[in-house]
């Protein structure tokens, strides 16, 4: 028998008598839990965890602490990323094309005073030393005062900006000068979450690759100050009339308080905001003082710098259109400078001009032209005057009028080349002259005293015979025999064309040339008739002509240019050299006998300028337009009144006009002429001429003696040569061997001194050679064909309908051949 005892499941401590505990079923029993389905109970020792509640009503809407720390931690990681992405993708990109845009400034000879700004973009950018310190800081109190030590990016004024624009609530400002700049130089204005996205990436790369100093140069240059003004210097004028290096710290002041609100606070256009404007000139001030970049005192005793008046829109009216139209024309003329570069803007070009006597050359034209014109007379809607004045001594083109109002008429009446200039070409003749030892035809040699026919319409001789040329004299008065210096103070048109042939019109045309007038003038052609005017040289080209003989021959290409420079450099300019363009024996002995049509000629008016002066007269055919051309020692200076309709642009007769018959240039233009003289030089030394002249013997008047005239009959001269062909183009060679000369009419022996002659003073110098007939200047060898023709092919002879071209001929008609109607007149 087994002695093992009995398996039980009790409990250890319910034993029985023999050890065993008594079973008790109830007890053993398992007791089931409610939370465990199947009864199973929770082992010993371990926590029960009680159930979260559910969330419920508006507890669903807050997130929890998870999903808080996850959205912040993605929206990091989204933002690094993107700033990363935004850094790399978004570049630096070029300057929008408003921010270059400048201007071109030109000046006055002083380099400071404006004389006009083109282009539509009124800027002129300059460099931070140009800009004063005191500026400088008055800018930074205003916009960014921490500028020089905070980044590139103002985070708060950044987010806030942005916030305002997705919400709508406008333009916000705040932003830091780098941003500033940047939206101003490479963006724009629209207020756009893309555009100040691009302005945050670039104002830091920009910051990293540009320096402070660099970005604030921009922001000066590029900022809108109000009245069309971009940039700092183009504000300094609109407001104050001046550069900004003159600005002191309170004006200033006022144009970065400008920054703020460009219009509003335009104290002249807007006086109804003066109170806001102080208190912003006030903030801007305190900001300097704060920063120790004003004294106190000083500040306390600033007044308030009230801005000039705004100047018109139009920028170019009065005399500042023709002013820039002729600098430009030189500038491309002489290839300083083309065109489309020029229009890209932002050069400043000092001109040659002198603000005194600009002013004067205006208001004498006003007074003695435009005033006296009236509406009542029709003659004088046609009227137009033009004006140029020239420096001798340099060649600067120092004053220029160019019409009434370049807005109104826009032609510009001081460069155009369509108006005859009359008798005021005659000096030339008489030049060419006495600079090629020129003889008349009895082989006498040409001064001031030789005698000339002065016979109304005597027909021009040839060495070979008659030219067929027969030049009517004004009102057709025939002064017989006449000195040359009488001829130029009456404006003796028989005179002045045979002398052109006498000379060799080609001789007087190179002489014309040489003294500055263009090659290319129109009509300039060499014919016994371009003595009488028929050129259509400009008021600037005759002025430098006479400005060539008022320096004793020697010859300074005009300038209106001392200095074009861009950003700071300056363009190479084109040597002007200055050459002898006739002896300086021919030009004084020219002006010797000009000083006496002012004395007692037909320039009397001109003595109104109270200097010693020479001129001379001139009038187109018909009176279409009137001329004085004049010189001191010490400037010289043109005046034309010419005849237009406003409408058609035709050339019109003066007659009328002014309330005068007839138009001549010892009336209006003289008259201007000497008002402008005398306010031009007003302050100046007195200079007189010094001339070394060659007056020539004196010689009798053929009426009272038994000489005979220098040149013979016509008839005789016909029967003499042989043809009743005119030859005005007969060969220099014939004509030479006709008066036993050499034939090179500009070699030493053709003009080797001659029979000692009465010079003023007595010490002059005898005729030699003109130094100004130089290589360069040679004659083509084609200019003569030698068969009686000049150069252009033209015979000379009258044609079936009286024209005869330009050959100089006289016309059934009365035309000369060069346009001519009719006398040239003083």
């Amino acid at each position: 028998m087994s002695q093992e005892p009995p398996q039980h499941g009790g409990d250890p401590g319910q034993q029985g008598p023999q050890g065993w505990a008594p079973r008790d079923n109830s007890a053993a029993a398992p007791t089931s839990d409610s939370r465990h389905p199947n009864g199973a109970q929770e082992p010993e020792g371990r926590k029960k965890r009680p159930k979260r509640p559910k969330r419920t009503g508006w507890r669903r809407a807050i997130p929890t602490w998870r999903m808080t720390l996850g959205g912040v931690l993605l929206l990091a990681l989204l933002l690094v990323g993107g700033f990363i992405a935004g850094y790399q993708l978004i570049d630096i990109p070029a300057a929008n094309a408003a921010a270059t845009a400048q201007a071109n400034v030109y000046v006055y000879a002083d380099g400071k005073t404006v004389i006009a700004r083109d282009g539509e973009i009124n800027r002129e950018k300059i460099p931070l030393d140009r800009i004063p310190p005191t500026i400088q800081h008055a800018v930074l109190a205003a916009e960014d005062r921490d500028f020089y030590s905070e980044d590139a990016i103002d985070i708060k004024a950044t987010l806030r900006a942005g916030w305002n624009t997705v919400t709508g609530k406008g333009r916000q400002g705040g932003s830091t000068i780098t941003q500033q700049y940047v939206k101003n130089y490479y963006l724009g204005q629209e207020q756009t979450v893309v555009r100040k996205a691009k302005e945050f990436f670039i104002s830091i790369k920009l910051d990293r690759e540009q320096s402070k100093d660099e970005i604030l140069e921009g922001y000066l240059n590029t900022s809108y100050f109000g009245r069309n003004a971009y940039g700092i210097q183009a504000a300094s004028h609109a407001y104050y009339g001046k550069d900004v290096e003159d600005l002191d710290a309170g004006e200033g002041a006022y144009l970065a308080s400008l920054l703020n609100a460009p219009s509003s606070y335009d104290v002249v256009a807007h006086p109804e905001n003066k109170k806001a404007v102080l208190a912003r000139w006030d903030y801007v001030l305190d900001g300097m003082v704060k920063h120790d970049w004003l004294r106190a005192a000083d500040r306390d005793a600033m007044t308030f710098p009230v801005p000039d008046k705004a100047k018109p829109a139009t920028a170019l009216s009065g005399q500042r259109g023709y002013i820039v139209q002729a600098v430009e024309d030189y500038l491309t003329a002489n290839k300083i400078i083309d065109a489309d570069t020029l229009a890209t803007g932002g050069y400043r070009i000092t001109t040659t001009l002198q603000k005194k006597k600009q002013d004067a050359l205006v208001e004498a034209v006003e007074d003695n032209v435009l005033s006296k014109t009236s509406d009542d007379r029709e003659a004088d809607r046609n009227v137009r005057a033009g004006g140029a004045s020239i420096d001798p001594a340099t060649g600067h083109v120092v004053a220029l009028y160019g019409g009434v109002d370049y807005t109104k008429q826009y032609v510009n009446n001081a460069t155009r080349r369509d108006y005859q200039v009359g008798s005021t070409f005659k000096p030339f003749v008489l030049a060419a002259a006495l600079a090629n030892g020129s003889s008349t035809q009895k082989d006498r040699a040409i001064t001031p005293n030789t005698r000339y026919d002065g016979t109304n319409k005597r027909t021009v001789q040839s060495a070979v015979g008659s030219t067929g040329y027969s030049p009517a004299n004004e009102d057709d008065v025939d002064y017989g025999s006449i000195t040359v210096r009488e001829a130029t103070d009456k404006s003796v048109n028989a005179v002045y064309a045979q002398m052109a042939q006498d000379v060799g019109p080609q001789e007087v045309k190179d002489t014309a040339v040489a003294l500055g007038i263009p090659q290319d003038t129109p009509d300039l052609t060499a014919s016994p008739s371009i003595a009488l005017g028929p050129a259509t040289a400009s008021v600037v080209d005759m002025t430098s002509a006479y400005a060539t003989l008022a320096a004793h021959g020697r010859q300074r290409p005009h300038t209106l240019v001392a200095e074009i420079s861009k950003d700071g450099t300056e363009l190479d300019l084109p040597a002007r050299k200055t050459r002898r363009a006739v002896s300086r024996e021919a030009a004084d002995t020219t002006t010797s006998v000009l000083r006496s049509v002012v004395d007692g000629g037909t320039g009397t008016a001109a003595l109104g300028a109270g200097r010693p002066a020479a001129g001379k007269t001139g009038t187109a055919e018909e009176d279409r337009a009137a001329w004085f051309a004049g010189y001191t020692p010490d400037l010289a200076t043109v005046i034309a009144v010419m005849g237009q309709d406003p409408r058609t642009g035709v050339q019109k007769p003066l007659y009328g006009a002014l309330g005068l018959a007839r138009m001549n240039g010892g009336g209006a233009p003289a008259q201007t002429w000497a008002a402008y003289t005398r306010a031009a030089l007003e302050g100046s030394e007195v200079q007189g001429f010094e001339l070394e002249a060659d007056e020539g013997p004196e010689e009798p008047d053929p009426d009272e003696s038994a000489e005979g005239e220098d040149t013979e009959d016509t008839e005789d001269t016909e029967e003499a040569g042989g043809t009743d062909e005119p030859g005005t183009g007969d060969s220099r060679e014939k004509r030479d061997r006709a008066r036993n000369r050499t034939p090179d009419a500009g070699s030493e022996a053709s003009r080797a001194p001659r029979t000692p002659r009465t010079a003023t003073p007595a010490a002059a110098p005898s005729r030699t050679p003109a130094a100004g007939r130089e290589a360069a200047e040679s004659r083509p060898a084609d200019r003569q064909d030698g068969d009686g023709t000049d150069r252009d092919g033209r015979d000379g002879r009258e044609t079936k309908d009286g024209r005869d071209g330009r050959d100089g001929t006289e016309t059934k008609h009365g035309r000369d051949g060069q346009g001519l109607l009719g006398p040239s007149r003083p």
